[in-house]
């Protein structure tokens, strides 16, 4: 994968993340420092599900070598598409803020936000990249996403987040297509 494709990769994977640090934010009112330790947890949970999911794509690689990049354009599609549903779904008092503002709850939250990024680590280990770069660029980008989201939601309010999601999931959508058609020679 380029650069640019790992960075927008990285940032697609944070938009859930930084759309709930935005809720939680608007929600908790946190300061500073809240803010960053929240950013450590989304970051750091972030980074370790794409290497989980790599190890399980690895198991499975040699089996649907012939059509992994069917795989991988499906899995991000479904992904990115699940992202923009929720975007557009209702948005609940319970959704806008989540129940608590304890460590409990933001852990919880950053896992629920990261399962697609173990989908994402199933289709990169068909495609034999460095998944510890990605890794790391995903919790980098999703730290820094999800600090700012948390200070950005004391002011901007969940709408905003919304529309991260929005552009994560077509980005996603958009990366998938690339690798579809790359892998079947439309484009060379």
């Amino acid at each position: 994968m380029s650069p640019l494709a790992i960075a927008a990769l990285a940032f697609s994977m944070s938009a859930d993340a930084c759309a709930a640090a935005i809720c939680r934010g608007a929600a908790h009112r946190p300061g500073p420092a809240q803010a960053i330790r929240a950013g450590l947890v989304f970051g750091g949970i972030e980074t370790l599900t794409p290497l989980a999911g790599w190890g399980l794509g690895l198991l499975a690689a040699g089996y649907v070598e012939a059509v992994d990049h069917w795989i991988a354009f499906t899995l991000l599609a479904i992904v990115g598409g699940k992202m923009l549903v929720d975007s557009f779904g209702e948005r609940g008092e319970e959704q806008a803020a989540p129940a608590g503002g304890g460590v409990l709850t933001l852990v919880l939250t950053a896992v629920g936000t990261s399962i697609d990024a173990a989908a994402v680590g199933v289709s990169l280990a068909l495609l034999r990249v460095n998944i510890v770069a990605i890794a790391l660029a995903i919790g980098a980008a999703t730290f820094l996403m999800s600090t700012l989201g948390m200070l950005l939601g004391r002011s901007l309010g969940v709408p905003f987040g919304v529309w991260v999601e929005r552009v994560g999931g077509v980005v996603l959508i958009g990366i998938g297509a690339a690798i579809l058609l790359q892998h079947t020679g439309v484009l060379a």
